[in-house]
C-alpha cells in the first residue's frame, strides 16, 4: 500500500525561523572575515598587503601571510570554529573541501595553531578528483592555494563551526583543476584589455571589474516523497511521472502568493545567507509549481560565484531543516518547465562608471557604444565556445524547449538600439539615449520610466537596459565556466579593438572618434547575423538561424567539442587563460561526466521498470485478468466485458513495449561501456542509450496512468508538486 500525501503532510517538520527577531544589520556578514573584520583583527600593514593583492594583484609576504593567519585564526576561535579548511571548486561541479583542527596535542593539554603555511596552501589527495587525464592515478599530489580575493567565513553546521578560506586548486605541474583559476585569469585580462580600451575616452580609469548577479531557480519538494523516488535521489530527476491534471497551465503560480512553510524555508535561507554576506534580496514563485528563485545583489564576478555556490549549500541544509528537498536539477519534472540561472553581466570602472549603461552625452555614449558593440562581436566569434560552456546532460532538458533559450546563440539588443547600430553601420553619428516617460491614464498612478529595452525571454544573450543577461546557464552549474569565457572573449576583442582604432589613426590619419566610429561599422556588419529580435523558440527562427549559418548543437557530446577547436586554443592561449592540456583535458571531464550521468539514469531506469513499474503492471494484469473471467464466467454480454477487455489489452500493449525497450537500452549501455574512446562512448549514450529514454518514459507513463493507484508505489507529480 503507498502512504498518502496526507500522511507525510502530517509528519513533516514545520521549522521556523531562528533569528525573527534579530536586527539585520547584525547579522549580515556576521560569519566573514571581511573588510571591517580585518581592520580589527590585524595590523594596518597585514592589512593593506590584502588590499594590495585584491587591488593591484600584489603578492603578500610569508611575514605578512603569518599575521594575517594569526588575526583570521583568533576572530574564528572567538566565533566557535574549531577547525579550518580550504574551500575550493574542482571539476566535479561541486565545492570540495578537507577540514584540519586549530589544536595540536602539546605537554598533556592542546594548543590552538595556524600559521602562513597553512593559510596559503594545503595539498588535499586529488587523485580522486577529475584532472581528464592530466594525472596518473597514482599521482596524488594537489594544491590548494589561498584566494585573498575572495573573503574567508565560517559555516555553521548543527554540531560545530568551520573557518572556509576560498582557494584554487591546481595540480603538481600547476595546471588547473578547478573553475576559479581560470576564472580568476580571465577577470585579469579583462581589467588589463578594458583598462586599456577605456583610456580612448577617460584619462582617470585604474582599473575596471566585472559584475555578475544570479538569478537562481529551484524546486522544493517534501523529503519524505523525495525520499520514495529512486529516481530523484541517484539522478536529481523524475524519469517516469506522468502530467498532474493541473499543472502550470492556469498560470497562477508566477509571482503567486508564497505558502507558508516555504516562506519560513526562504526566509531561513536569507538569515544564514546573510551572515555568509550573500546580498539575497529577492525572491518570488516562479512559473512552474512548486518552482521559486532568489537573486541576489550584484557583485564582483569572482565574489559572486562563490557566494553561489556557497547558497546551492545552504539550499540543501535549510532545506533539510524544514523538511524540504531543494532540488537544482534543470528539469527534475517533465512536461512543466525547468530551471536555470540568469547570470546579469557587466564592466564597471574604479570611477564608478557601468561601461555598459548608455549615455546621456555623445562622449559618454561613444564609450558606451564601443563596450556594447565589442562585447557583441566577441560572442559571435566564440558562440560555439559559450554554448559548449553550459552544456551539460541536464541542461540538454531546457535547451531548445520552449521554456529556456534554444541551442542557437543569439543576442537580443532590442528596436532601439538595433536602429542605433543601422545608423552607424550606415556612417551616422550617435545620439544620446535616455529612458523615455511614458503616462498611464489613471490620473493618481505616476509616470513610469520605460527601459531603452524590452526583454526577451527566448534569448540566450539578451541586453537588458544595462548589462548583459546570459539565460542559458543550468540551475545546478558553476557560473564560472561560461563566465571564463565571456570575460576571455570580450578581453580579446577589446585587446584588438584598441589596436585597430590605433592602426586606423596611424595610417588613415584619422581623428580618434572617426577611428572608433569606422572600426566599430565594420564590427557591426561582421556581427549583425547574431542579433534577433524575435521569438527563440518558433522553428521559423531554427530555420533562420541555419540560413545565416549559426549553429544549433543540441547534445552535449558535440557541443563541448568546442573547447578544443583551434579558436578556442588561441583564445585562452593567447590569453594566459588555459592551456592545450587544460583545455583536452576539460573536454575529457566534460564527455565523462555525460557519459557517467546517462549510464546512472539508465541502470535506474532499468530498477524501476524490474522492480516497481512491471511488478505493479503485472500485479494490476492479474487483477483485471481475474476480473474479466469472472464477468465472462458469470456470462455477462460482450458490452459488459469490453471495458475490462480494453484495459486489460492496454496494459499489456504497454508493458510490452516498455519492457522491450528498456531490455534495447541496456543492451545499448552495455555496448557503451564497451568502447574505450571517450568521445565515442559519450556520443553512443547520448545517441543510442538516452535516444530510448523518450520511449521508455512514455510506456511507463502510460502504465502509471492505467495502474490501480495503490499498486503505484511511486508518488505522483499530483504529489511531488503540491505538497507543500
Amino acid at each position: 500500500m503507498r502512504f498518502s500525501a496526507l500522511e507525510v503532510a502530517n509528519e513533516r517538520p514545520d521549522a521556523k525561523p531562528d533569528l525573527l527577531n534579530k536586527n539585520i544589520k547584525d547579522i549580515y556578514a556576521s560569519n566573514v572575515f571581511n573588510d571591517e573584520k580585518m581592520k580589527r583583527y590585524l595590523s594596518k600593514e597585514a592589512y593593506q598587503a590584502i588590499q594590495n593583492a585584491i587591488i593591484n594583484g600584489t603578492s603578500i609576504s610569508r611575514d605578512t601571510a603569518d599575521q594575517i593567519a594569526s588575526g583570521m585564526k583568533r576572530w574564528a576561535i572567538e566565533r566557535g570554529a574549531t577547525h579550518y579548511t580550504h574551500w575550493f571548486q574542482p571539476l566535479t561541479g561541486s565545492t570540495a573541501e578537507k577540514h584540519d583542527s586549530f589544536y595540536h596535542p602539546s605537554d598533556g593539554t592542546v594548543v590552538d595553531k595556524f600559521s602562513a603555511d597553512e593559510l596559503v596552501q594545503q595539498e588535499p589527495d586529488a587523485s580522486s578528483l577529475p584532472s581528464g587525464g592530466l594525472r596518473n592515478t597514482f599521482e596524488a599530489r594537489g594544491y590548494t592555494a589561498w584566494d585573498p580575493s575572495s573573503p574567508a567565513f565560517i559555516y555553521e553546521n548543527t554540531a560545530g563551526k568551520t573557518l572556509c578560506i576560498p582557494t584554487v586548486f591546481v595540480s603538481y605541474n600547476g595546471e588547473a583543476l578547478d573553475f576559479k583559476a581560470p576564472l580568476l585569469k580571465s577577470l585579469q585580462a579583462l581589467n588589463h584589455a578594458a583598462t586599456s580600451a577605456c583610456k580612448l575616452f577617460f584619462n582617470d580609469v585604474k582599473r575596471v571589474t566585472a559584475s555578475l548577479g544570479v538569478e537562481q531557480e529551484y524546486f522544493l519538494v517534501d523529503r519524505a516523497l523525495y525520499n520514495a523516488r529512486p529516481d530523484l535521489i541517484m539522478c536529481g530527476r523524475t524519469l517516469f511521472g506522468y502530467s498532474a491534471a493541473k499543472n502550470q497551465q492556469m498560470e497562477d503560480h508566477y509571482f503567486g502568493s508564497i505558502p507558508d512553510r516555504v516562506f519560513n524555508f526562504m526566509y531561513d535561507l536569507e538569515i544564514e545567507s546573510m551572515k555568509l554576506g550573500i546580498p539575497l534580496r529577492t525572491r518570488h514563485n516562479e512559473v512552474a509549481p512548486g518552482q521559486y528563485e532568489c537573486a541576489p545583489m550584484f557583485e564582483d564576478v569572482n565574489l559572486a560565484n562563490d557566494h553561489n555556490q556557497l547558497l546551492m549549500d545552504l539550499m540543501d541544509e535549510v532545506a533539510r531543516k524544514h523538511g524540504f528537498k531543494a532540488l537544482l536539477h534543470e528539469k527534475p519534472f517533465a512536461g512543466i518547465n525547468g530551471s536555470g540561472k540568469h547570470n546579469n553581466w557587466s564592466m564597471i570602472t574604479d570611477t564608478g562608471v557601468n561601461l555598459l549603461a548608455p549615455g546621456n552625452n555623445p562622449d559618454s555614449n561613444l564609450a558606451f557604444l564601443s563596450f556594447f558593440v565589442n562585447t557583441i562581436k566577441a560572442v559571435h566569434d566564440h558562440n560555439d565556445l559559450i554554448r559548449a560552456s553550459i552544456a551539460s546532460a541536464s541542461n540538454e532538458h531546457r535547451l531548445g524547449a520552449n521554456e529556456a533559450p534554444p541551442a542557437i546563440i543569439s543576442i537580443f539588443i532590442g528596436s532601439t538600439l538595433t536602429k542605433l547600430l543601422d545608423g552607424l553601420e550606415k556612417g551616422l553619428k550617435p545620439s544620446a539615449s535616455q529612458n523615455e516617460g511614458k503616462k498611464i491614464n489613471l490620473a493618481h498612478v505616476p509616470e513610469i520610466l520605460v527601459d531603452n529595452t524590452d526583454r526577451n525571454r527566448t534569448s540566450p544573450f539578451a541586453f537588458t537596459g544595462n548589462k548583459f543577461e546570459l539565460r542559458a546557464v543550468g540551475s545546478h552549474q558553476n557560473c564560472a565556466s561560461p563566465m571564463t569565457v565571456l570575460n576571455t572573449a570580450v578581453a580579446n576583442q577589446l585587446i584588438e579593438f584598441k589596436k585597430e582604432v590605433e592602426a586606423l589613426i596611424q595610417s588613415k590619419k584619422l581623428k580618434k572618434k572617426e577611428a572608433i566610429l569606422e572600426t566599430l561599422a565594420s564590427y557591426i556588419r561582421h556581427s549583425k547575423r547574431i542579433l534577433f529580435e524575435g521569438n527563440g523558440y518558433s522553428e521559423e527562427w531554427a530555420a533562420e538561424a541555419e540560413k545565416r549559418g549559426l549553429s544549433n548543437i543540441k547534445d552535449t557530446p558535440r557541443a563541448v567539442k568546442a573547447f578544443i577547436s583551434e579558436s578556442t586554443m588561441d583564445l585562452m592561449g593567447r590569453n594566459n587563460i588555459l592551456s592545450k592540456e587544460e583545455l583536452h583535458a576539460r573536454y575529457e571531464i566534460l564527455l565523462e561526466g555525460f557519459a557517467k550521468e546517462i549510464q546512472i539514469e539508465g541502470r535506474i531506469i532499468d530498477e524501476l521498470a524490474y522492480t516497481q513499474i512491471l511488478p505493479a503492471a503485472f500485479r494490476y494484469q492479474a487483477d483485471v485478468a481475474d476480473s474479466l473471467n469472472s464477468l465472462i464466467e458469470a456470462g455477462l454480454p460482450e458490452s459488459a466485458i469490453e471495458p475490462q477487455r480494453q484495459v486489460l489489452k492496454n496494459l499489456a500493449e504497454h508493458a510490452y513495449a516498455f519492457k522491450n525497450a528498456v531490455d534495447q537500452m541496456v543492451e545499448e549501455r552495455k555496448k557503451a561501456n564497451k568502447l574505450t574512446d571517450s568521445e565515442q562512448r559519450a556520443v553512443a549514450y547520448s545517441d543510442k542509450v538516452k535516444g530510448l529514454f523518450s520511449e521508455i518514459r512514455y510506456r511507463g507513463d502510460k502504465l502509471e496512468r492505467i495502474i490501480d493507484d495503490n499498486l503505484w508505489e511511486m508518488p505522483k507529480y499530483r504529489e511531488l508538486l503540491y505538497t507543500r
